[in-house]
């Protein structure tokens, strides 16, 4: 017997010698103990078994036969239950390295994503991404300009996971590599959509809207690829247009043109882009109307554009019993002045 074995032997024979004679609370918390060191010595289900059974012929005179045949007995239950218990055991520690590295990537996806103030004296930002599990399918994007343009744009990685956090990086990317296109929607998705068609798998897809918007014009120009159509509000007259758009999903083929459409601004007037995460957000069961929507961020549009963002995004996930079934991201502009 090995020197761990003959001190865990005797620790064992002490504890189940006292509480055989008091039964005392103070042994039981003994014997918690001395399994937690068992586990961290990987003691086996059937060495528990063998060491109790040892420690029992020797404190107990004139054991019965029958009692010792039955230690036999659950001495072969417990060799099945120990493999079975080794696995379970190895496939924790799997998981936790896998939710580990989960971790480490879900934090280098957030660092794709803008986090600078859009600081435009016209104009009024916010925007909410909220992922459905660590890894977010939905990616945004806003740039300023040395004249005070504003790039920004809500794509979807039809996909979920690591994969699709690895597009996002690729769209990330390509679109920094695009700088003098800011300003040409229809021209950047076309360039982008090249950049997917060589770079991904053929059962993947990403759609996007991107957009541009002129401080000097107060006007706003996109192009979408597949992606789900966003609101116009006017505020001269209090509704909300749908911003209809064609386009195919970026990656289907390398020859695709994209139509580019523009919108003026008026004071109070605002765009609203967003993923399906929140047109499809479920209530009862059913998806959630657009009219739904609108009528939530009419209810807020009267704060801040970052804290209108927030409200809707609070409200759609109490609805939904704080249990988002798809990636969300809502990202609103609207002019000031």
């Amino acid at each position: 017997m090995t020197d761990t074995k003959l001190s865990m032997y005797q620790l064992y024979k002490e504890i189940i010698t006292d509480y055989i004679r008091n039964k005392s609370e103070h042994t039981l918390y003994s014997a918690q103990k001395l399994s937690m060191e068992m586990i961290e010595k990987d003691m086996s289900p059937e060495e528990m078994v063998s060491l109790h059974l040892s420690v029992i012929k020797e404190i107990v005179d004139d054991l019965p036969k029958e009692v010792v045949d039955s230690f036999d007995l659950l001495l072969e239950v417990m060799i099945g239950y120990g493999l079975a218990h080794r696995e379970h055991l190895s496939l924790r520690d799997r998981q936790r390295q896998l939710e580990s590295e989960l971790n480490v990537a879900a934090r280098m996806q957030k660092s794709l994503l803008p986090n600078e103030p859009i600081n435009v004296e016209s104009l009024d930002f916010g925007v909410v991404s909220v992922p459905a599990g660590k890894m977010s399918g939905d990616y945004y994007h806003y740039i300023v300009d040395e004249h005070g343009n504003i790039g920004v744009a809500v794509a979807d990685v039809i996909g979920k996971g690591v994969p699709a956090a690895m597009c996002m990086s690729m769209i990330k990317y390509a679109m920094d590599s695009l700088p003098e296109q800011r300003l040409q929607p229809a021209a950047l998705l076309e360039n982008l959509n090249r950049v997917v068609e060589r770079n991904i798998d053929s059962d993947m897809f990403i759609t996007m809207v991107y957009g541009s918007y002129d401080p000097r014009e107060h006007r706003f120009f996109f192009a979408s690829a597949g992606h789900e159509p966003g609101f116009f509000y006017r505020n001269s007259t209090g509704e909300f247009e749908d911003m209809e758009t064609k386009g195919l999903v970026l990656g289907v083929s390398p020859k695709i043109h994209y139509k580019e459409y523009s919108l003026q601004l008026s004071p109070g007037d605002f765009i609203v882009l967003l993923s399906d995460g929140v047109t499809e957000s479920r209530v009862d069961g059913d998806f959630i109307e657009r009219e739904q929507l609108t009528e939530i961020i009419n209810k807020y549009k009267h704060l801040p554009v970052q804290a209108l963002t927030e409200q809707v995004y609070r409200e759609l996930e109490k609805m939904q019993n704080f249990q988002l079934k798809d990636d969300f991201t809502l990202l609103i502009l609207r002019r000031n002045v």
